[in-house]
């Protein structure tokens, strides 16, 4: 927008220029007047230059902006990106734009590549982009966006280390590794990942929070006086394990009758049908995919998340935003895994019942685990998030991400911390799945360079 205008008025003077000197020109009759407006059209021109020298054209890449984690998180990131004065904003989908999408800004530049003619890199040579974010595990295309030496590219990963076991093989983890070396710098979410695996592997990284839908001061919370449940996000990833919620949902409905479940996610078949052998029709609704999810979270008492893998899930931020207390299995990893949080261990929707009915029963204990969630959102306010994120960009446009990373740095785990959480982690993948029995350590964490 700013380019445009500033061309804009160049183009009327040049024009008023042209319109009242082009005889002087053609007689090479030089009035002062002419002369004048040779040096204002020479200074508009080098202040274009100056300002284009100084806009940071930054790219978006994903395969939509709806329905999802990674994308709701860029949807806010564009928001704070577009106040900032240096930066124009370009959001790339693979698909094309969708009924329901996530709102941006006007002023980003939105892209689709839905043709088979458009290529990404036709695009970021078309819009000289200068830093793109990248979500995609393909180190071929990756290898041919790094030939583009004057596009930076950041990897944000919305993912964890344990997702590279859940795919099934290690040489999942070796794609990884392969796209991350390839990129400018790598978004962890994950202390593990970034102060343990990604240092011992050689990759340039940094640890930041998500931004969440919500703005923390803007947020009335939950006053907890339901007793209802809620789980978030999309039922079909097969990752989410809502099969332990809703089976745990039969027995606390034995103690707790009046207690219903929100299940924010369009329903999967299996998941319709256990709801029905269980005889939870009444009790358990899939609402779909909710614009306006505040309506449950605000209506809501606790939130259950049995993911097997998470790296900073927004679901858990905005119940925390909302002061609900949450219940996770195993996500000890997890940067929000403390402050009004319970964790379990063993999968069993029986722990899972009996750790609901006592939050659901006991007030004080609700409340205070409540407030704690809230609490622990205070230091995780989106102005802070996008800043980091700003400077960030700021940084590696300009050759001096080291600087950023040196000065941000800061050890939240230990060497010793970090095996006793992958020592934990190893221990639950081989009491999740048979097939893990023979998984090592070396598994987790050993890459196998090509």
């Amino acid at each position: 927008m700013r380019e445009k205008f500033i061309k804009a008025i160049n183009i009327v003077i040049l024009n008023f220029f042209i319109r009242n000197n082009i005889k002087a020109f053609y007689k090479y009759k030089w009035s002062f007047k002419s002369i004048l407006f040779i040096i204002i059209i020479l200074i508009i021109n080098l202040k274009i230059k100056q300002i284009n020298d100084h806009l940071i054209k930054v790219g978006f890449f994903c395969n939509s902006i709806k329905n999802g984690g990674v994308e709701r998180v860029i949807s806010v990131l564009i928001k704070y990106f577009s106040k900032e004065k240096n930066f124009s904003n370009y959001l790339i989908t693979k698909e094309r734009i969708l009924e329901g999408e996530y709102l941006i800004p006007n002023d980003t530049k939105r892209i689709s590549l839905i043709k088979k003619t458009i290529s990404l890199i036709e695009v970021l040579k078309e819009y000289h982009i200068d830093v793109l974010i990248y979500n995609f595990y393909d180190k071929t295309e990756i290898k041919k966006l790094n030939k583009l030496k004057r596009i930076k590219i950041i990897y944000y990963d919305h993912s964890s280390f344990l997702l590279w076991i859940y795919q099934g093989t290690t040489q999942f983890k070796n794609t990884i590794y392969d796209v991350y070396k390839n990129c400018k710098c790598v978004i962890s979410l994950v202390p593990l990942e970034n102060d343990y695996l990604f240092k011992k592997w050689g990759i340039k990284s940094i640890l930041m929070d998500n931004p969440t839908t919500f703005e923390y001061d803007s947020v009335i919370p939950s006053d907890l006086s339901t007793k209802n449940i809620i789980m978030i996000g999309r039922a079909q990833d097969g990752i989410k394990r809502y099969e332990l919620g809703i089976i745990a949902m039969k027995k606390i409905i034995e103690e707790i009758p009046r207690c219903e479940m929100n299940i924010v996610s369009f329903p999967e078949k299996n998941y319709e049908i256990l709801i029905k052998n269980l005889s939870l029709e009444k009790k358990i609704r899939f609402v779909g995919y909710q614009e306006k999810i505040e309506i449950y979270l605000k209506n809501s008492s606790l939130h259950i998340l049995p993911s097997l893998s998470e790296a900073y899930p927004l679901v858990l931020s905005e119940a925390k935003i909302f002061g609900i207390p949450s219940i996770i299995c195993g996500l000890d990893y997890l940067t929000l895994s403390k402050g009004g949080t319970v964790i379990i261990y063993d999968d069993n929707p029986i722990t899972i019942a009996k750790v609901s009915i006592k939050i659901l029963r006991d007030d004080l204990y609700r409340k205070r685990l409540g407030k704690e969630s809230r609490n622990s959102m205070k230091i995780r306010k989106n102005v802070n998030i996008s800043k980091k994120w700003i400077e960030l960009i700021k940084s590696i446009y300009k050759g001096k991400e080291g600087e950023f990373m040196d000065h941000y740095y800061n050890n939240k785990i230990t060497e010793k911390e970090a095996l006793i959480i992958l020592n934990n982690q190893l221990n639950l993948l081989k009491y999740r799945k048979p097939y893990f029995s023979k998984l090592t350590l070396d598994d987790l964490t050993n890459i196998t360079l090509e």
